[in-house]
């Protein structure tokens, strides 16, 4: 069976979005690249136009199949906010709804891209729910968060330019929520470096992915309880057959190493990233991953973190955080 998205999708998407998308930077860390005991690459998507790699898909879908309606997501908050510009620049409306939990930060920024914002409750079948309902009424278009194929395709030109400028990896880290990001990475690797190592990484609190690999079928029922919000939400159908065919491995990351993850790239590399960011580098500072000796590629996933912030302070899912300031 083919899968949803191939590498000519990725290629037609780099043509799309070119001009409208930072080619962000690929940086290093002498202390992380220590700790590790491997050359470690970290490709900041941190620093991508809203912050985060959501722009490079939200800017692919919008660009090849929106109306003048406009567009409609559901969305803790990176896609909300590159699809609320994405739309803006484009000139049609963006209808965005978010759990009402989501970080403030992101939903300020959200409303002050364009969008307008449609809060519900945290849970994955009240999202699409009011999603549903926010689509008939405005006759907008749907572009979903991660299983749109145009936005699995945006996503992976970020790993074409990591690849670019680094030359082989042997092992590629990439966060996981709905899975997006890792499956259009893995579309984007197994054409260019077939024989590199890929593998997911995902807070123990919104583990749904490992879960589902393992019991042969999509975990959706679940409520998340992880400090790394951009990653709360479950694989979707495309991600999930993309994920099962192609990953390496899915590795959890405790939530206790989370913060500290964090903590050193900001101090160490002065990158503000957020939760969701710092899961793919936990595992290079605790020492679970085999990567001594290997050239590592690392997708700083995104940025956006208020300031200060009250998730630094107080326990979730189980943790408890020291203030980042």
């Amino acid at each position: 069976m083919m899968l949803p998205v191939a590498w000519h999708d990725i290629e037609a998407a780099r043509r799309r979005i070119d001009g409208l998308v930072h080619r962000t930077p690929v940086f290093t860390s002498q202390t992380i690249s220590r700790s590790a005991q491997a050359d470690v690459y970290f490709k900041c998507e941190n620093l991508q136009r809203t912050g985060s790699f959501k722009y490079r898909g939200a800017t692919n879908a919008v660009r090849s199949h929106c109306t003048s309606a406009g567009v409609y997501a559901h969305s803790s908050g990176n896609h909300a906010q590159a699809l609320a510009l994405a739309a803006r620049i484009r000139g049609v409306p963006a209808h965005i709804v978010m759990p009402e939990n989501s970080n403030p930060a992101k939903i300020a920024a959200t409303k002050a891209y364009g969008a307008r914002v449609v809060l519900c409750s945290p849970t994955h079948e009240d999202r699409w729910r009011t999603a549903d309902r926010v689509g008939r009424e405005t006759g907008a278009t749907l572009v979903h968060p991660h299983d749109d194929p145009a936005v699995i395709a945006g996503q992976g030109t970020a790993i074409c330019e990591l690849i670019e400028e680094t030359g082989p990896l042997d092992l590629i880290l990439v966060p996981v929520g709905g899975g997006g990001l890792l499956s259009g990475a893995l579309i984007a690797v197994r054409k260019l470096l077939p024989n590199a190592i890929v593998i997911g990484l995902e807070p123990a609190g919104a583990d749904d992915a490992s879960r589902s690999l393992a019991m042969g079928h999509r975990i959706t029922d679940f409520t998340p309880q992880t400090i790394a919000d951009g990653l709360r939400t479950p694989l979707g159908e495309n991600t999930f057959e993309i994920i099962r065919r192609l990953v390496d491995e899915i590795l959890v990351v405790p939530e206790a190493e989370i913060l500290p993850a964090m903590q050193t790239v900001w101090e160490r590399m002065k990158l503000v990233i957020e939760p969701s960011a710092a899961v793919a580098v936990a595992p290079l500072l605790s020492g679970v991953l085999p990567a001594r000796g290997r050239t590592v590629g690392v997708v700083l996933s995104g940025g956006n973190v208020g300031f200060p912030n009250r998730e630094f302070f107080a326990p979730a899912g189980g943790v408890t955080g020291h203030p980042v300031v």
